[in-house]
């Protein structure tokens, strides 16, 4: 199986969001061949991942370098990557700085379809939660401004309702 193969497959076991999901599966449809990847301009499947710190109360957020823009952890899908969960993984591990995350059972948190500056017209974000080891001390990458640790109730006053949205997907979740 590939990444391909393995969205599809996370897609259709997704229950929620039903019109957006359906969404993504009509786009993966019709780019079998470039609809995960960076270089279709009609749009690709993108992973991220929450951190969250339930044991404090906590989520990490990252400073977008291009955005400037308080997001969760995430990017683009590589060849190397053999799942959505592990791309999401891979971009939480990478950007946080963080050991050890691991993913909350139970798939994707969310889906969030948004615009980007061009020449890609949007990312359909596969969304997952990733809980920090305890004593989890991140480390800024070079693809932030800034990282930092939020309470629950602080995202709403820095963040877009999108991370807001997945904040309270994973809460529920939890």
């Amino acid at each position: 199986m590939n990444l391909y193969d393995d969205a599809v497959l996370v897609l259709k076991g997704y229950e929620d969001q039903e019109d957006l999901r359906q969404y993504y599966l009509d786009h993966l449809a019709a780019h079998p061949d470039d609809g995960m990847w960076k270089a279709c301009t009609d749009g690709h499947v993108t992973a991220s991942a929450l951190v969250i710190d339930p044991e404090r109360g906590r989520v990490l957020l990252t400073l977008h370098k291009k955005l400037r823009m308080w997001l969760q952890m995430g990017g683009h899908c590589e060849p190397g990557d053999p799942t959505l969960a592990a791309a999401a993984l891979r971009e939480a591990t990478e950007e946080s700085g963080i050991p050890g995350l691991t993913l909350l059972p139970g798939g994707p948190v969310r889906l969030d379809r948004h615009p980007i500056p061009g020449p890609c017209t949007q990312h359909l974000d596969v969304q997952y939660a990733a809980l920090a080891p305890a004593g989890a001390e991140a480390a800024i990458s070079d693809e932030s401004l800034d990282l930092r640790w939020f309470a629950y109730d602080e995202v709403a006053g820095v963040a877009d309702t999108s991370v807001v949205r997945l904040v309270e997907a994973t809460r529920a979740r939890l």
